[in-house]
């Protein structure tokens, strides 16, 4: 009779965890083919600039428009993870800018490229420094003409733009792409369940797993980079925030609580902020399926554009 009962108990095992799991492998679509600017495309200035209040050296690459200005200007504040100069999204985003009159500053982050530093050791608030020091280095550049100037904060960097915001004065308008509004380590047990669902997991038990993972993260796998961040919750910055603010999320984003993000934005009744949540994109705002493979959807490109235009 045991033997029985823990023959049905492997089994049931079997078919809630392997076998939604294979299917799901065995059924994965074909990937899309990404349309975007290559770096190939794009001239850019290489600039260094320093930030004093972490006394580090950082680099990044300059667009400039043709013309005399004056220009409205745009830092870009990465996500989590290295940069890379050759990101299409951003060069995307950054070109869609350049044509239509934006000076735009791309940063290595600290650590990445050129730029000294290590972004896994820095905490939220010394990593704003680094954006802070990008604009500063655009308005003390006596050959640009800079009418104002902002943060465009994508996934991460979104996270935490209302954070920049707040430690400069010079910061005129942020502009957050896919950014959560909840507290950091709420969006790490958010993604870790959609993690886990993609791979095939049932909903019950990639929820229940992800507790277990999220941990690991923190605790073991990233433990430094969690020790630096903490429990950032970024809402008391989005309530005390006094510039215009553009938050811009893709309904089907598994990284962030796109919904939850939403609401928790619109109970401040903050007048300065903006929310618009495009359905069939996900984190990095894309062209949804069957509509082109753009990897930034045009929307986007022309709403970030008009917001900051607006502002002249």
């Amino acid at each position: 009779m045991n033997k029985t009962i823990g023959v049905i108990l492997g089994t049931a095992v079997v078919l809630l965890l392997v076998v939604p799991v294979l299917v799901t492998q065995l059924r994965q679509p074909e990937p899309r083919e990404w349309e975007g600017v290559n770096l190939s495309e794009m001239e850019y200035e290489e600039v260094q600039f320093y930030n004093e209040a972490q006394q580090i050296l950082l680099a990044g690459m300059l667009f400039v428009p043709e013309g005399s200005g004056p220009f409205p200007a745009v830092v870009f504040a990465h996500g989590s993870a290295p940069s890379f100069r050759g990101n299409r999204i951003i060069l995307t985003e950054a070109k869609h800018l350049l044509d239509n009159g934006i000076v735009v500053l791309v940063p290595d982050k600290r650590g990445a490229g050129g730029s000294e530093g290590d972004w896994e050791t820095a905490s939220f608030e010394a990593l704003g420094t680094d954006a802070v020091a990008a604009v500063d280095y655009l308005l003390a550049r006596d050959d640009l003409s800079i009418s104002y100037v902002g943060i465009i904060g994508a996934s991460q960097g979104g996270h935490i733009s209302p954070l920049i915001a707040s430690q400069s004065n010079e910061i005129d308008f942020i502009v957050n792409l896919s950014g959560a509004s909840v507290p950091i380590q709420e969006t790490l047990l958010y993604e870790e369940k959609q993690n886990l669902r993609q791979i095939g997991f049932l909903p019950v038990v990639a929820d229940l797993l992800a507790y277990p993972s999220a941990w690991s993260i923190r605790e073991v796998r990233q433990k430094t980079f969690w020790d630096a961040i903490g429990d950032f919750d970024p809402l008391p910055y989005w309530q005390e925030l006094d510039v215009p603010a553009l938050v811009l999320f893709g309904l089907e984003d598994t990284n962030v609580p796109v919904l939850e993000s939403e609401a928790r934005l619109k109970e401040l009744n903050n007048s300065h902020i903006t929310v618009k949540v495009y359905e069939g994109s996900g984190h990095n705002l894309e062209t949804p399926l069957g509509q082109g493979n753009s990897v930034v959807r045009r929307e986007v490109l022309d709403d970030m554009l008009n917001f900051i235009l607006s502002l002249e």
